[in-house]
């Protein structure tokens, strides 16, 4: 006999006695394939991991974990800028909370020439889109760069070179108007010793080597240029930029951190 999902049990939606609402239940870690606006070849399909949760009120025992697939298949290759309200909108109608919460964070492949011979090579930048619908919507870009710097130090007190190190700089950006990934992605390639490259000639390592001995950066040095670049954006309304850098004779990280703007979720 044939059994209908109205004749089964909704265990999820039975009433829960300890009172106690839990401000985010849901799944993580789907992959889930998503369209990106690419702003040379105008999308891009990438694979992007996904997070989803709603607030839970104390009555209820647990939320519906498959309305949240549901959803993801409603916006089937949908999820970009344009929709993310839209999906938090039926995130919240769906599951009924009064808060919902989406994290949807992907690799995007950008070309990228060497410096002097302009061999063609893929770069790739992990980015990502973070949005929570309550009374407000917030929405904010991710994006970690990978970048080299050179030791100021190093550089000053060495008789023979200076150490060097590869490093990344994350950053979080709320915005008003639409931002390209490939514009936030320059301003912080902009900030250092040089830019990271996936294929390099020897003539092309030669110039790389010898503009990074030239540009000298401390990692509070990287941040507060990144702060200088990203405030000149009227696009931008507040970010966080913070720089660590894998340090090449050392066992620790050098780190530096700030933000910029007024956070609407800061209360105080």
């Amino acid at each position: 006999m044939k059994v209908t999902e109205l004749e089964l049990t909704d265990v999820q939606g039975l009433p829960d006695d300890r009172r106690i609402p839990l401000q985010r239940v849901g799944i993580k870690n789907i992959r889930y394939p998503v369209t990106v606006l690419d702003k040379v070849k105008g999308t891009q399909q990438t694979v992007a991991n996904i997070n989803m949760y709603v607030n839970l009120p104390h009555h209820f025992k647990g939320t519906h974990i498959s309305r949240f697939v549901e959803i993801l298949n409603q916006y089937r290759r949908e999820i970009n800028v344009r929709t993310f309200a839209d999906i938090l909108s039926e995130m919240k109608r769906r599951l009924a909370s009064q808060e919902a919460h989406l994290e949807v964070d992907f690799p995007y492949f950008i070309e990228k020439e060497a410096p002097v011979t302009s061999t063609p090579g893929l770069m790739e930048y992990i980015c990502g889109l973070h949005g929570t619908l309550s009374d407000i919507l917030d929405m904010k870009l991710l994006v970690r760069v990978p970048i080299t710097t050179v030791c100021p130090c190093s550089k000053e007190i060495s008789r023979y070179g200076a150490h060097n190190q590869r490093g990344e700089v994350r950053l979080e950006v709320r915005f008003k108007k639409f931002l390209w990934l490939e514009d936030v992605i320059a301003q912080v390639e902009r900030a250092a010793s040089s830019e990271v490259y996936s294929v390099l000639k020897r003539p092309d390592e030669k110039f790389v080597t010898e503009k990074a001995y030239e540009r000298p950066m401390f990692v509070e040095d990287i941040v507060r240029s990144v702060y200088q670049g990203l405030r000149g954006l009227p696009e931008i309304t507040w970010f966080s930029v913070e720089a660590e850098n894998f340090e090449s004779i050392h066992k620790h990280s050098a780190y530096a951190f700030t933000t910029w703007g007024k956070d609407p979720l800061k209360r105080f």
